[in-house]
């Protein structure tokens, strides 16, 4: 391999350094709650409170409650869902939206058969938490609406692959002799240099996929109006004119026989549901959503395309492995970045690669402190600059906060349902209050004390998180819980030990590491 030449190697350092010091600390938020939203189904139905429906009528009933639905509630005749597979988290058979006092305020409910036969409606009771960590994920942690926090993260995660590209040309020259070095000694500077590069150089291919897809994603607007000026001068088309004209008076098939049609049609495709809308001229158009694991989707846990209601024919045009190949390679992007292929044990490699992101960006700070460390030459302790002591308090304090902050949030689902009213609001509000205090918490305790204290509130809130559970099971103080929520239990109790470890390890270094260093119990520092 030919050498570069040090100038060169210097000024991609540089680049390095400063580009992943700007957007480290909101990367580090997008992988924590990226890592998390991998499995958002299963933390949606374990923060859903029981239903009040009785139990869902057979799909043989499925009709007569549509009509049931449509009589009683006119906003519903302009569109429902009806859906096949019934969870804690989607209890009814039936679905529809109302419309608020604004335009964007809109109120889902789901319906079911009485004991009595009577109509059954309430409100879904589908807890935001999940949502919230999305947004936390898709927003880098900014608490701005989505037009001005959109094209911030996009403008981040083009810095994020120049980060890349720089980082790696650091590496060139080393990368046969240090690619595989782990040096853990006294030179703490040297070991996280070792496990930043480790993991930087390893899952490099993961990074790449994540950066380009998050620019596309922030930028998607401008890429579709670049599509359809392309590829689709003519507009896109649906495939509309292959189906035959709807005669008068026809009538949608029953759900029960477009379900027997479309598993005929697409075999190997599990069915979710079936969504239908109605037009001004009372036709009806329908969509039908499910999953086959054998094809990535777009979207993180379903696919769906459109469906003639009347003679249950499926125009498979938006299916992943039935699409063009330029839809082919669109969905390629979502597919890449939401890691929606392989089932479950692709899911929790993506978790392991957001982890493992989270800790490539907090060395990263770690390493730009240590670098500019003002080491010991005789007997009296050096003072340390303001700058390295701020980025120390300030990484601690971020990366911390929004770990203890979505603990809190979720551990108080179990909760908040029974004492207040807004749970979005409660959610972020619970969220951002941690997350603040413990940046204030990290400047004035400093980043040696303030990250050993803020390790006991990541441990404590996420130890609440099953412990709230177990309050529920026993209807202690308004808490509920329900079967099949166990694995959210479990992954939070197994993640507090190693809360408790690293609180050990830093503890070790704030009392036994430099003394000469921000990360000791006594440190000193100057402007």
């Amino acid at each position: 391999m030919p050498k570069i030449r040090s100038d060169i190697v210097k000024v991609y350092k540089d680049v390095h350094i400063w580009v992943g010091i700007v957007a480290g600390l909101m990367l580090f938020i997008a992988f924590y709650a990226g890592a998390i939203t991998m499995f958002e189904k299963p933390l949606e139905r374990w923060a859903t409170p029981p239903s009040t429906l009785a139990s869902p009528p057979s799909m043989e009933r499925a009709d007569a409650l549509v009509a049931a639905v449509r009589a009683a509630h006119p906003q519903a005749a302009k569109g429902w869902f009806v859906s096949l597979k019934t969870s804690a988290d989607q209890p009814a058979r039936v679905y529809w939206r109302e419309r608020g006092q604004s335009r964007r305020d809109f109120k889902e409910y789901g319906a079911s058969f009485a004991a009595d036969g009577s109509l059954q409606v309430e409100q879904t009771r589908k807890a935001p938490v999940a949502q919230l960590v999305d947004g936390l994920h898709q927003m880098v942690g900014l608490p701005f609406p989505d037009e001005v926090a959109r094209p911030i993260m996009g403008a981040v995660a083009l810095a994020y692959t120049v980060a890349l590209v720089s980082g790696l040309i650091i590496l060139l020259p080393t990368i046969v002799k240090d690619v595989f070095a782990m040096r853990i000694g006294k030179n703490i500077k040297r070991l996280w240099l070792d496990v930043h590069n480790a993991l930087g150089l390893f899952s490099l291919p993961f990074h790449i996929v994540i950066a380009l897809t998050s620019v596309v994603f922030a930028f998607h607007d401008q890429f579709y109006d670049a599509q359809d000026a392309v590829v689709y001068p003519n507009g896109i088309q649906w495939g509309e004119e292959a189906h035959a004209a709807t005669p008068p008076g026809a009538l949608p098939l029953p759900v029960g026989e477009l379900l027997r049609r479309v598993e005929i049609q697409l075999p190997g495709f599990e069915i979710h549901g079936f969504g239908f809308e109605q037009d001004n001229d009372g036709l009806i158009e329908a969509s039908v959503s499910g999953l086959d694991i054998r094809h990535g989707t777009r979207a993180r846990t379903y696919m769906q395309t459109h469906l003639d209601p009347y003679t249950g024919t499926v125009d498979p045009h938006d299916l992943p492995g039935h699409m063009a190949g330029w839809d082919e390679a669109v969905n390629a992007f979502f597919m890449l970045h939401f890691g929606s292929f392989g089932g479950n044990p692709m899911r929790w490699i993506y978790v392991l690669m957001g982890l493992a992101g989270a800790v490539l960006f907090y060395t990263g700070n770690l390493l730009w402190v240590e670098s500019r460390r003002r080491k010991r030459k005789g007997t009296e302790t050096p003072t340390q600059k303001r700058s390295a002591w701020i980025l120390g308090c300030l990484t601690v304090g971020v990366a911390l906060g929004c770990v203890a902050g979505i603990s809190a949030s979720i551990a108080a689902t179990k909760w908040l349902p029974a004492l207040v009213g807004d749970l979005k609001a409660w959610h972020t509000g619970i969220y951002y209050t941690v997350f603040a205090t413990a940046i204030v918490w990290a400047f004035l305790r400093g980043s040696a004390r303030g990250a050993i204290e803020l390790l006991w509130a990541c441990a404590a809130f996420t130890l609440a998180i099953p412990l709230s559970s177990l309050a529920g099971a026993w209807g202690l103080g308004g808490a509920w819980n329900h079967t099949g929520g166990w694995p959210v239990d479990a992954t939070a109790l197994a993640a507090v030990p190693v809360f408790l470890l690293l609180i050990r390890h830093t503890r070790r270094r704030m009392l036994h590491g430099h003394d000469d260093s921000i990360w000791a119990a006594k440190a000193i520092v100057t402007g």
